[in-house]
């Protein structure tokens, strides 16, 4: 009955779902005066913008488009106060070019990570929306000096980005224009299968992406647990030769004596689903074997210690599955791209965390798949009881290592900001190596992390 009443009040809005934008992306070696066509977008960094006694470009290629142009690039781009900082862009439309439109994307003082130069692509992909731009070549003022590997990540960093940019979630909006991009050319980081497969990956990933943020951005009346585990399935279904899916119940997770998980979703007219995905490899065995745990809370009222007051945020609770869109929207790039060597777990505990007569109180033991029991004095620690079981699951895999990912409380962003991840873990040999990956991989990717205190309490 409870189940028939929440899907009879669900506002009629049903689960829509959006594909990436479509971008034929190449890569070209042609003089950026030679191209023809609605937008090129040059990346350009502070000391690019530098100009001789004469006020002309000292920058080869921005003299030579400004040549072209009569003087007219740095002319405008003067009146515009375009300087180049990061952030910075201006879209200018001059005659004298093959391309109908010229737009100036800043870099900052330097650019040399792959963090700046998806941001680069992402100015390219909201200036092709706003200019309804079909095609756009995009290109460095400066690329001097970079090996053919750097080429190779720079170009599909732009790639990634673009796509990222170009993308905006319409599905609940009465009208919305589609994008009009439908190529991007990327001039002058070389051409090759190498750089084609690597710009097929970037769209890959892209569409991953994208897939979190819908997944994130749903409302909580569409998406339920149920509809999550339905998506997750689907992940399955399309990448069937290397995925496969295990979807429990509530019946079945009792069985396996999930009291944690169970006690948070007791209350909700719609029932939990846990979700098991694992990923093994097409060919040769797996060496490593991981798990992705994600907290999948569709929505989390608080329960009974329900959220109140200024800066509870109860409207945004629909974000505390973000996760696990995390989660699942890796699942989908894994499929896509087929890594060797590695089995993958990805692992959801998704319910809801509402209040009703059958709800978990504050002060309740519940007990976790391990045995071990809980008191729980509030009850808006959902995610730590939740994950509970989920790990328990996750180490019954036989998995040598595991990432959680989890919305847990808002006093992390407090500490950290919100384009840092807090890390927790007890090993202070992971830690090292979480660092040194920050170091080697994460700044240059835009991925900032950093290591909290756990307490022996």
């Amino acid at each position: 009955m409870a189940q028939t009443l929440a899907s009879d009040t669900l506002g009629l809005t049903l689960p829509a779902n959006v594909e990436a934008p479509k971008i034929s992306f190449a890569a070209k070696e042609i003089d950026v005066t030679e191209w023809k066509g609605d937008m090129l977008a040059v990346g350009v960094t502070e000391k690019d913008m530098s100009k001789d006694d004469n006020s002309k470009f000292e920058n080869s290629l921005l003299r030579k488009l400004d040549s072209q142009l009569g003087g007219l690039l740095a002319e405008v781009s003067s009146e515009e106060d375009f300087t180049g900082k990061t952030g910075q862009s201006t879209v200018l439309r001059l005659p004298g070019l093959g391309s109908k439109r010229v737009g100036l994307i800043g870099l900052g003082q330097s650019a040399s990570t792959t963090a700046a130069f998806r941001g680069l692509g992402e100015a390219v992909g909201a200036a092709a929306k706003a200019a309804q731009a079909s095609d756009v070549a995009v290109a460095l003022a400066s690329f001097e000096g970079l090996s053919a590997e750097s080429k190779l990540n720079t170009a599909t960093a732009i790639a990634s980005g673009t796509v990222l940019g170009l993308y905006e979630d319409n599905r609940y909006r009465s009208e919305s224009k589609k994008p009009a991009l439908k190529s991007v050319d990327i001039l002058g980081l070389g051409t090759g299968p190498d750089l084609e497969k690597k710009l097929k990956q970037a769209e890959d990933v892209s569409s991953a992406v994208i897939f979190g943020r819908e997944l994130v951005n749903s409302p909580a009346n569409v998406l339920t647990p149920a509809v999550l585990a339905e998506e997750a399935s689907k992940i399955a279904s399309l990448y069937g030769d290397v995925f496969s899916a295990t979807i429990l119940n509530s019946e079945q997770c009792k069985e396996l004596k999930m009291g944690s998980y169970l006690g948070v979703a007791a209350a909700s007219a719609n029932p939990p689903h846990f979700i098991h995905l694992r990923y093994t490899p097409p060919s040769g065995p797996a060496k490593v074997k991981l798990a992705l745990v994600g907290k999948g809370l569709t929505f989390d009222s608080g329960g009974y210690n329900i959220k109140t007051g200024p800066g509870c945020s109860i409207e945004l609770m629909k974000f505390d599955m973000g996760g696990s869109a995390a989660v699942l929207g890796a699942a989908k790039a894994v499929g896509l791209i087929k890594p060797p060597g590695v089995e993958v777990h990805f692992i959801v505990a998704a319910c809801e965390n509402m209040i009703s007569g059958t709800g978990m109180r504050p002060g309740d033991i519940v007990t976790a798949s391990n045995g071990k029991t809980i008191e729980v004095n509030n009850t808006d620690a959902e995610g730590r009881l939740t994950l509970a079981d989920a790990l328990v699951y996750a180490c019954n895999q036989g998995v040598e290592k595991i990432v959680d990912l989890a919305t847990l409380t808002g006093a992390c962003v407090v500490a950290l900001g919100p384009s840092i991840a807090g890390v927790f873990t007890p090993s202070d040999d992971l830690a090292r190596r979480y660092w040194q990956l920050q170091k080697s991989v994460g700044r240059n990717f835009g991925e900032c992390l950093w290591r909290k205190v756990i307490g022996s309490q």
